[in-house]
């Protein structure tokens, strides 16, 4: 998939500048989809090409003017397409610190102990940004009133996909803490034979 669809469904929550996209993807699209700030206005000037999206510029004092971004009758139905039609194949999992699991045997296991208490550290991380963009969705609602009465349902449940992401990391990371530690603990001593 290309950050195409990604682009257009973020415009879904209204019109915005290319710099708020960039934080919305930060945010609210970090869990499933990753972009950097370069690669998202080069998207969104090919997006306008196609006249998948249109942008308006917005003059501002004492600042430079920016352009706002919103979604044209066309882009919604190619995003509508694509909502309906099935992913051409299941995702796949490609993490160089899986590849570095896998080799990690020749290495000192302090070294590895350190990459996955990254990873943990990164992953609770994560998971408490969740927890604050749960917080802000619900706005004092219940999960269940949210579910039912939001006019959109969409962001929430791709945000419970990255909070259970996160979740399996996280105990992922202390399953292979807990391995290595007790792979790494010292031999007791024997004891002290008696000779009589």
């Amino acid at each position: 998939m290309s950050l195409k669809y990604a682009v257009l469904a973020a415009l879904l929550e209204g019109e915005a500048s290319g710099y708020e996209l960039s934080k919305l993807f930060d945010v609210s699209f970090a869990n499933f989809w990753a972009s950097t700030p370069q690669q998202l206005y080069r998207e969104l000037e090919r997006l306008a090409g196609d006249g998948l999206i249109e942008a308006r510029v917005v003059r501002q004092e004492r600042r430079p003017d920016k352009r706002m971004f919103s979604l044209t009758e066309a882009g919604r139905a190619d995003l509508d397409t694509f909502a309906a039609t099935p992913p051409r194949r299941p995702t796949a999992i490609r993490d160089e610190l899986l590849i570095k699991i896998q080799a990690m045997d020749g290495v000192p296991p302090e070294a590895t102990r350190t990459l996955v208490a990254e990873r943990r550290d990164w992953a609770r991380a994560k998971l408490a940004r969740y927890a604050r963009v749960r917080e802000r969705l619900l706005d004092g609602r219940t999960e269940e009133e949210y579910l039912r009465d939001a006019d959109r349902v969409g962001p929430y449940l791709t945000l419970l996909g990255g909070i259970g992401f996160e979740e399996e990391n996280l105990r992922w990371c202390e399953r292979v803490l807990a391995v290595l530690a007790a792979r790494t603990r010292p031999e007791p001593a024997p004891s002290p034979s008696r000779t009589s």
